[in-house]
């Protein structure tokens, strides 16, 4: 059974740990997005994340009930670093590229924690408001609430999959990461017209573009769609 977690006023009462440092939530996330660029997932564990804050393992069920629990508050820090300093302009086009791109480039930034959190529902502050600015963005610039929602999921979903898929090749050995880029300007670029026509006239677009992330692209394609359908209401 979860332990309950202690009310935060109680946690503020704690004493300090052995090298005096005081532990609160923020400092507990910011310890284990460190760990996780570090060591990756199977390093983060109660007893190696206690080590790292000096503090017995059992003190982290007094803010978390469990690992899973921490997990969904990382992955909400990371969607309030992608909001942090960001102010809506009333250009519902541009609000929802900058968000789209912050929120990617958020996850991209702490590939370990983005491959562990992109596929979760938090229910927490940063994503309750990034969700609900997502939305606002769209019914001010018109769009009926049916055609909201559908264009709110396909531009979420799109989002966190494309930090998924991004983080998760940034998590490879370098080694391995090279090998896949490079696998554009050997393997591809030498194919013959003969057997491969449509490879062969495009490789040397495909070597320039696939080393990148097509989320900007997938983006502005999503963007467009958007616009037709708010168009076509008009």
């Amino acid at each position: 059974m979860p332990k309950p977690v202690v009310p935060e006023e109680k946690r503020r009462r704690r004493r300090p740990t052995k090298s005096g440092t005081v532990l609160s939530e923020r400092l507990i996330v910011d310890t284990a997005l460190r760990m996780l660029r570090q060591h990756g997932s199977a390093g983060l564990t109660a007893r190696r994340l206690g080590l790292a804050l000096d503090a017995d393992p059992s003190t982290l069920y007094r803010y978390f009930r469990g690992m899973d629990e921490l997990t969904l508050a990382i992955g909400d820090a990371l969607m309030g670093q992608a909001l942090e300093g960001w102010t809506p302009t009333g250009e519902w086009r541009e609000d929802l590229r900058a968000v789209g791109l912050r929120i990617h480039a958020a996850y991209v930034a702490h590939p370990q924690a983005a491959v562990l959190t992109t596929s979760r529902v938090t229910g927490r502050a940063n994503e309750l408001a990034a969700d609900e600015a997502v939305l606002d963005i769209l019914r001010r610039a018109g769009f009926p609430l049916p055609d909201t929602v559908r264009v709110y999921h396909a531009f979420i979903d799109q989002t966190l999959a494309f930090a998924a898929l991004d983080a998760a090749s940034l998590t490879l050995p370098s080694d391995s990461l090279r090998a896949d880029e490079d696998m554009w300007r050997s393997t591809y670029a030498r194919l013959p017209r003969a057997t491969h026509p449509r490879i062969a006239e495009a490789a040397p677009l495909l070597a320039a573009r696939m080393v990148n992330s097509a989320y900007p692209t997938a983006l502005e394609m999503l963007l467009d769609s958007a616009a037709a359908r708010l168009e076509r209401r008009d």
